[in-house]
């Protein structure tokens, strides 16, 4: 029987109903509450206007336009922190886009040969984004400049183009450079000291409501962290650097972080100088003091919980005042990343065997192809923003399709009305110097607050960069919201509806091998006494890690319209249950480690075995059923907790579509 409608629902509640956009619209139209990187919107001010601005000095305008396209792709490529990673993250995609524009500038106006180079490049570019977050990048500005390279008439001969392009690029890094002297180390050190934070956040939040939020900041936070001291780390090997001492520092908040789920456990509030110790910790290595240790004014543990925070804080509070760390105990938890050769090898094994690798890059491929013959073979005057369009909407590793495409044509829409302005008011020449200072400006403080935020900032600036390069003025405006809608409907088309795996979702393979991996962490946990120590560290922080990627898939899934948004949200309790069932693990290996009764093997057993037969039933089955289970183990034993989290498990159930 159908439900009777509400007695109090009047006709204009239910138009209001109606006329309610979705949420996966809303959640991307709301700005993110990020603050603004002050000196990247300088940097970006002067980087895209500085050549335009040389470029009319020496009546060379094409030149000062293509050096500012190369700053803008630079612009948009400086994301790290740590100077280091920002030199590859600008660097590396400026070789790629200087090959991109090479290719492209060979096949203009060559009809079927353009539509066949820019949909091998399309493929290469799918395939090679699947490596890492550089990689990404770099087939991006791959495909993209490959696109203006084949759409827009450059100066001849065929190398200028991809040299002044490298040289806006490079122009970015010099003004990003400028600050290494300044803050040389600065980077890492206050990414350690953020993690200490979030530890402190972490304990005051245990036994509250607050925690499990508190546990993925501090996640987030420890893999920032990590990934910044060890990229350095790889070329910096002295024993007695200043890096030595900040790994030292970042490797004692793992007792820490593990004992927050045993003090969680307590059900109650840690006392406020726990917290207020780790918070004096962070400013001392923020600082980086040196000197006697303080004396922490703690109160005194009693059960095991409590004598692992302890220990562990004091343990943590000797090694940030010790000015010369032991250099020879500093393994990373997660394990030293492998030589360059090793990491170059393996991505290339997994951009050739990989399927995801070649679903990604046939899609690509399909969508610039139909794009670019829409442009080059059909009597239509069309440009080269449609195959752009595709490209930018068409990145899944930076967010959902549908609703990029549908958040990109806003942005654009907004884009160009900003854009209409300037072109019918200012006038052509030295006025779009101060107009670009502006425009560029917004890029980095826009990016921040979202895609549609972004691209309705980015979208006036190639449109003034193109139309030095080819003068039509405000005649760009109009075709170019035609050409944007065209690009999103052949993304939602070919890239999005016609592919089983937007309607059938792969989040539950994902989330099978994160089950998985909790099955052989319970195991490596409570294994027999001998067990190697940092191994069990490890396998700690890759699941919570993987863990971390797991909720960002599941987080991007949400953004989708029904079935798969739907579904990922009947999905989303699982996803908290299993870092609930991990977080009990590591307290029931704090507390044995602090004077517990340890588990008997068969407990351990029979744990991991339901573990991995609620992983099987996730590979089997799209949709969630139920499964009673009931655990054997003494109560208020070491694994009741776990015990428990694992019944709430798999008794979650979804229903069926």
């Amino acid at each position: 029987m159908g439900a009777q409608p509400d007695v109090d629902e009047t006709p204009t509640d239910r138009a209001r109903v109606r006329l309610t956009p979705p949420a996966w619209l809303v959640s991307g139209l709301r700005p993110q509450r990020t603050p603004i990187a002050w000196p990247a919107v300088a940097r970006a001010g002067i980087a895209l206007a500085a050549p335009l601005a040389v470029g009319f000095a020496t009546d060379q305008p094409t030149y000062g336009a293509l050096t500012s396209m190369g700053a803008l792709s630079g612009v948009i490529g400086d994301t790290a922190d740590a100077y280091r990673m920002r030199v590859f993250n600008i660097a590396v995609p400026q070789l790629f886009g200087a090959i991109g524009v090479t290719l492209g500038t060979l096949v203009y106006g060559e009809g079927w040969l353009a539509v066949a180079a820019l949909t091998l490049v399309a493929l290469v570019s799918g395939m090679i984004s699947s490596i890492g977050a550089v990689a990404s990048v770099s087939g991006l500005l791959l495909l993209l400049n490959a696109v203006v390279g084949a759409g827009l008439p450059m100066p001849s001969p065929w190398w200028k183009a991809p040299l002044l392009l490298t040289v806006g690029g490079l122009f970015v890094l010099l003004l990003t450079l400028l600050g290494w002297p300044l803050r040389n180390r600065v980077p890492e050190r206050t990414a350690v000291a953020a993690t200490y934070r979030a530890a402190a956040d972490l304990l005051e939040a245990a036994g509250t409501p607050a925690y499990d939020a508190r546990r993925q900041a501090m996640t987030q936070s420890l893999n920032t962290a990590y990934d910044l001291v060890l990229a350095r780390r790889t070329r910096d090997h002295g024993r007695r650097s200043p890096l030595v001492r900040l790994l030292a520092q970042l490797n004692v908040v793992i007792p820490l972080v593990e004992a927050a789920p045993a003090a969680h456990l307590r059900g109650r509030p840690l006392p406020a100088e726990i917290p207020a110790a780790v918070r004096e910790l962070a400013a001392a290595v923020e600082q980086a003091r040196t000197g006697p240790v303080p004396d922490l004014a703690l109160p005194e543990p009693a059960k095991p919980s409590e004598r692992a925070v302890d220990a562990a804080l004091r343990h943590a509070a000797v090694v940030v005042h010790k000015p010369d760390p032991d250099p020879y105990n500093v393994d990373d938890r997660l394990g030293r990343p492998a030589a360059l050769r090793i990491r170059l090898r393996r991505g290339a094994r997994n951009v050739l065997f990989s399927q995801a690798s070649w679903r990604y890059g046939l899609r690509l491929a399909l969508c610039i192809g139909l794009a670019q013959a829409l442009v080059s073979l059909v009597a239509v005057p069309r440009s080269y923003w449609v195959a752009l369009t595709v490209t930018f909407v068409l990145k899944p590793d930076f967010g959902s399709v549908f609703s990029r495409a549908v958040l990109r044509a806003l942005g654009t829409a907004v884009g160009l009305v900003t854009a209409a302005a300037v072109l019918a008011e200012v006038p052509r020449g030295w006025w779009d110097v101060p107009v670009m200072v502006v425009l560029a400006a917004l890029i980095p403080a826009f990016s921040a607050k979202g895609y549609a935020f972004q691209t309705a900032a980015i979208t006036p600036v190639i449109l003034l960069l193109s139309d030095v390069l080819n003068h039509q003025g405000f005649g760009l405006v109009l075709p170019r919201l035609w050409d944007s809608l065209i690009g999103c409907g052949i993304s939602l088309v070919a890239g999005y509806l016609l592919w089983p795996e937007s309607w059938h979702t792969r989040i539950g393979d994902r989330l099978a091998d994160a089950v998985e991996d909790a099955a052989a962490y319970v195991e490596c946990a409570f294994a027999l006494a001998g067990e190697d120590q940092a191994e069990r560290g490890r396998r700690r922080r890759r699941i919570y890690r993987d863990l971390s990627v797991v909720r960002s898939e599941f987080q991007r899934a949400l953004t989708e319209p029904p079935p798969m948004g739907a579904r990922a949200a009947a999905w989303w309790p699982l996803v908290v249950a299993v870092e609930r069932i991990v977080d009990a693990t590591t307290a029931g290996r704090v507390r044995v480690n602090h004077g517990a009764e340890p588990p008997s093997a068969g407990e351990v057993a029979e744990a991991a075995r339901e573990l991995r037969g609620l992983a099987a039933g996730l590979r089997a089955s799209s949709t969630l059923v139920e499964v009673r289970t009931t655990l054997s183990g003494p109560e208020g034993a070491v694994l009741s907790p776990l015990r428990a989290e694992i019944q709430a498990a798999r008794a979650i159930t979804s229903p069926r579509p």
